[in-house]
């Protein structure tokens, strides 16, 4: 059964939603991101997307103490990402209450690093971050494309012994237009050994039953849940199918 992964975005400790990743475009939801946590875990949400985007600018963690007021309230899984560029920043992710951390750009910066964490944490703790735009790697806060292309980014980690990867779509990111169903269905066939967890794009109760067909492993639902294209009431009947 695919896992419903709604998402919160920190800045200034406030819960926001930016579009494409673009700090300019940014919109504030909630000032108090415990509470939107509890939202979540009322409608039998097990799972949390919390991204730290302080911590991203900052290239260390800011919001530490928000992961460990939600962790300490509740008993959702937490995946942490945003900012952890070393051992000790990790570290203190876990210490805080998260579950799982999600490595984005240091892991196409920094492969070694990445798997020495593969090694210590194992893969169910350590989630890829592979940020795409059309077939190849985004880097740079999403500004730029590589030349990494998605598929060969993917299976080089499955190789090192990754498990589980969030595929955000960065054209698509905050623009409610719907996720990039080709290319999780292409990741699916030529990557059965990658657990994908589709990001960006997700709109309608039709887009998260179309990312169950295809058989993805999990779909992170952020400005959806807030601007109400989507209820959580909605999504209750995918989580208590489990």
């Amino acid at each position: 059964m695919m896992e419903i992964i709604p998402a919160i975005d920190l800045i200034g400790g406030q819960c926001v939603r930016l579009t494409e990743g673009d700090f300019a475009q940014q919109t504030t939801y909630d000032s108090n991101p415990l509470e939107v946590a509890k939202r979540f875990e009322a409608h039998g949400i097990k799972r949390l997307h919390l991204v730290d985007l302080d911590g991203a600018r900052a290239k260390k963690p800011v919001n530490l103490d928000v992961l460990e007021r939600i962790a300490a309230n509740t008993n959702l899984t937490i995946d942490f990402g945003g900012g952890l560029q070393s051992d000790e920043a990790v570290q203190q992710a876990f210490d805080a209450g998260a579950s799982q951390i999600t490595a984005g750009s240091i892991a196409v910066r920094e492969p070694e690093k990445v798997k020495g964490w593969l090694e210590q944490y194992g893969p169910k703790r350590i989630i890829i971050g592979a940020d795409f735009k059309g077939k190849n790697i985004a880097i740079s806060a999403w500004t730029e494309e590589s030349d990494y292309a998605l598929e060969t980014f993917i299976s080089d980690y499955v190789n090192y012994g990754a498990k589980l990867f969030i595929c955000t779509d960065v054209s698509k990111d905050g623009k409610l237009q719907g996720p990039s169903l080709d290319t999780y269905r292409q990741l699916k066939e030529t990557q059965p050994a990658a657990g994908i967890i589709a990001s960006g794009g997700v709109t309608t109760m039709q887009d998260v039953e179309v990312l169950q067909e295809i058989g993805v492993t999990g779909a992170i639902i952020g400005k959806a849940i807030y601007e109400g294209t989507i209820q959580l009431k909605d999504l209750e009947r995918f989580i208590y199918a489990d």
